[in-house]
């Protein structure tokens, strides 16, 4: 089974931190360093690295303060927890320090628990696969980590064919640099749109399914995403196109109205790579994730629970 680098994207060899710069996608695959976990921190606020990346990464930056002898995890969780308020890291700094309490090796739990991860997500993978017909075409939202490349191959191995519309999502454009191209890299049919097409292309026909990552699931079923993808849930819905979620593991949020949503800096949209895309004086507003209510979503495919 092929697997794209962003599948995963985070490494630690010899006391560093390697992480996919995902920002130079896909003009370069390039590998940050870290060597402490303010570093590491960084690399999760700045979005060099996010979906499964910044889960895999928050191990890492606990398992390199084992190997560089820190006692006070405590600080490191709390540097952690407060990246980036949406993601509900503090379910797994709080599943770390407290097997840190229990007196359990924190080393070999830590990869036992990445280890169960990597199965997880493949096992997501092939459950997904069996919900796809052969000639679909998916529409997808922002960008799952390598995960939609997996679905694809596991659909190849049933003999199914299938293809993809990508949307931009805008403002990182993580659907045309990232998703867009590690499907193309695999060999798979990929059409990209623009946000904004989505009703358009839908009421054409063109799309069989929309399925679409998670960053938060909350306990009755609501989901955070990359914004953007509650309008697609709207038109799917009108359209009568399933609309498929590859959930998280669930939080203690009860409802979408419980999930913080992360506000970022203005400056994001209004301007690119150091370009200025609006006039002097004009505000932006960018909230990073929107919420997607349950009556919305068709099938929540469902992540093993590893906490």
């Amino acid at each position: 089974m092929k697997f794209s680098c962003l599948f995963w994207p985070i490494k630690f060899k010899d006391k560093v931190i390697y992480i996919l710069d995902e920002t130079l996608l896909p003009r370069k695959i390039s590998y940050l360093k870290a060597h402490n976990y303010v570093a590491a921190c960084s690399a999760i606020k700045e979005m060099k690295t996010r979906g499964v990346g910044q889960v895999i990464l928050v191990f890492y930056i606990f398992l390199q303060a084992i190997k560089q002898n820190k006692k006070n995890l405590i600080k490191i969780a709390q540097a952690i927890n407060s990246c980036r308020p949406t993601l509900s890291f503090k379910d797994l700094t709080d599943m770390v320090l407290g097997w840190q309490n229990k007196g359990y090796d924190l080393e070999k739990s830590i990869l036992y628990f990445l280890k169960r991860l990597r199965q997880a997500r493949i096992k997501q993978a092939s459950k997904t696969s069996r919900l796809i017909k052969d000639g679909d075409v998916i529409l997808t939202h922002c960008n799952v980590s390598g995960l939609m490349p997996l679905i694809g191959n596991f659909c190849r191995q049933q003999r199914k064919k299938i293809s993809f519309f990508v949307t931009e999502t805008r403002p990182y454009l993580q659907g045309s640099r990232l998703t867009a191209w590690e499907l193309k890299r695999q060999g798979f049919a990929v059409t990209l749109i623009t946000d904004s097409m989505v009703a358009s292309v839908m009421s054409e026909g063109k799309i069989t399914k929309v399925i679409v990552g998670a960053d938060h699931l909350a306990q009755n079923g609501d989901v955070a995403n990359k914004v953007g993808t509650y309008q697609i849930a709207v038109v799917a819905k009108f359209f009568k196109v399933p609309f498929y979620v590859l959930c998280p593991p669930v939080s203690k949020a009860a409802t979408g109205k419980d999930i913080k949503i992360e506000i970022r800096s203005d400056k994001e949209i209004l301007e690119y790579q150091g370009l200025r895309l609006a006039p002097k004086g004009v505000k932006g507003y960018y909230p990073a994730f929107d919420i997607t209510p349950r009556n919305l979503i068709t099938k929540h495919i469902y992540f093993e629970n590893l906490l």
